[in-house]
């Protein structure tokens, strides 16, 4: 019995697949419709390959089609590169009788690498069409990118295949030493404007040597890579206040994903490091984004390092990581990072006057400025303290969205000759003592002497998620300042005399919402 009932349904199997069709698949009628009618890949550097863009094809007939055709206008000559529902067809560029079920979808995946001459010579677009079937059933889908010409600078590859390192400590890491006469950049210490600079690994100015970056110049740091200003080496970074909203006077340093998703994303790039010994550096009108630590500043040769009207946004780590450092610096803004937005580290020498740091980054530990003089060895579990000359801010804000957003961090061995103490002269300050911790820690009295600090109190930023951190008509920082000689604002507003606005800008009036 068992025996007949398995012959009865392997009979019954076969009854029913032989009674099976396949789907008939219909030509095409030119009835597609698409995602978008035109896809725009952002802004790629020559010869650098994009990111991958995605148009969806929609059948929404009752038939299931077949597309003769999909290809590249230019056909195999084009710099795009597309795949059609994960197939690659002829070299990624034409695809034959692609099937579409009725009521049904299909993805296209785009990509381009192009050299700018290969773009159209008067707006360096480079384009080309996704073409379906052709006659009366042909559609296309247009396809434009813009191609921007770019210095590159990048190690040595020599013969052995080797590539040219750093010696950084007891190690080596990729990146290479500036040329005075580059065979095809030419002086690589004056970096102007007349075209970018993208830079692969550490780019070094070793000792007597000077980088100028001029106004208009825009830098582009590939992942990992930096700028390294060696001992006895100097940076100049020589911007200067612009009159449209392009910045087109602004030195703007940034990572090389030009996509705008990723334009607030921290942590694309390494960090500009003035190590110990580098001398003379000024920095003056820059923007600054993107990177692990924005600035990295390691004790000077005696000289001090002037930073004056620049912005730092979104640093994974730290915007300014001072080490036994000395700085001035004014009309200063630094917006969001991982760890603290301003870290004066083991001692040193700080003036800030005009200065808004503000950390929003989304973490309970994070602090707008960090000041410390020591730090405990990981072997001995001994401190090594170092000596705080000053750290002085004037007509500051120190603000974010923790409830404390400063902290000092002062070495036990010595503390009177090894600390001095930190001067907040008319300041906003974010610090929300609401657990008491710090009620009987006298290092933080000058906290309630209100006729000189704001503790808390509105800032009214005017949009602190798209780094735009002027202050308002209702923030409390507006007229509490005093003459500190800083006369304009980092934009180049005259500052009104005798109420001086804190932050580095003169408080505006916000648009109003219709």
């Amino acid at each position: 019995m068992r025996k007949f009932i398995i012959l009865f349904f392997i009979g019954l199997a076969i009854t029913l697949s032989s009674c099976r069709q396949d789907f008939v698949f219909e030509a095409s009628k030119g009835d597609l419709s698409f995602s978008r009618d035109t896809v725009y890949l952002d802004t790629v550097f020559t010869n650098i390959g994009s990111s991958t863009y995605t148009l969806k094809v929609y059948n929404h007939s009752d038939k299931d089609i077949k597309i003769p055709t999909i290809q590249l206008g230019k056909g195999q000559n084009s710099k795009y590169r597309m795949t059609v529902d994960g197939m690659t067809g002829d070299n990624n560029r034409i695809f034959h009788d692609v099937e579409l079920l009725a009521k049904d979808s299909l993805y296209i995946f785009i990509e381009v690498t192009a050299d700018v001459a290969q773009a159209n010579p008067t707006d360096f677009l480079y384009t080309d069409q996704i073409q379906f079937d052709s006659g009366a059933n042909f559609q296309k889908v247009e396809l434009v990118t813009l191609i921007q010409d770019a210095y590159f600078l990048y190690p040595k590859r020599f013969d052995d295949g080797s590539t040219e390192t750093l010696p950084i400590g007891d190690q080596n890491i990729y990146g290479f030493y500036l040329d005075n006469n580059d065979p095809i950049n030419g002086n690589e210490y004056e970096w102007g404007n007349d075209k970018p600079y993208v830079i692969y690994g550490y780019a070094a100015v070793p000792s007597g040597k000077t980088l100028n970056i001029h106004k208009g110049a825009r830098i582009h740091f590939h992942a990992d890579s930096g700028l390294i200003v060696g001992n006895g080496g100097t940076l100049k970074i020589n911007g200067q206040a612009s009159t449209t909203a392009a910045l087109e006077n602004e030195v703007i340093i940034e990572g090389d994903r030009l996509e705008p998703d990723f334009s607030d994303i921290p942590g694309q790039w390494g960090t500009i490091w003035l190590t110990d010994g580098s001398t003379n550096n000024e920095i003056d009108h820059l923007t600054l984004k993107n990177a692990t630590v924005g600035l990295l500043i390691d004790n000077n040769d005696g000289t001090t390092t002037t930073i004056k009207n620049t912005q730092i946004y979104d640093s994974s780590q730290m915007g300014i990581y001072a080490k036994t450092a000395k700085i001035k610096g004014e009309n200063i803004v630094i917006n969001t990072a991982g760890v603290a937005s301003l870290a004066c580290t083991l001692g040193g020498n700080y003036e800030f006057k005009q200065c808004t740091f503000n950390n929003n980054w989304s973490s309970s530990s994070q602090l707008a400025v960090l000041i410390d003089n020591y730090y405990t060895d990981s072997t001995t579990n001994q401190q090594m303290a170092y000596h705080l000359e000053q750290a002085n801010f004037y007509n500051c804000i120190i603000f974010g969205s923790n409830q404390i957003e400063l902290l000092f961090k002062k070495s036990t061995i010595s503390p009177e000759t090894n600390w001095t103490a930190p001067v907040f002269s008319k300041c906003q300050i974010k610090f929300n003592n609401s657990n008491n911790s710090y009620t009987n820690n006298t290092d933080y009295t000058f906290l309630n002497d209100a006729t000189n600090i704001i503790k808390n109190g509105t800032v009214d930023f005017l949009d602190i998620y798209t780094n735009k951190l002027m202050i308002g008509d209702d923030s409390a920082g507006n007229g509490f300042g005093n003459d500190v000689g800083v006369s304009n604002d980092l934009i180049g507003t005259p500052r009104v005399l005798p109420n001086i606005d804190l932050g580095a800008y003169q408080h505006i009036t916000f648009p109003t919402s219709n």
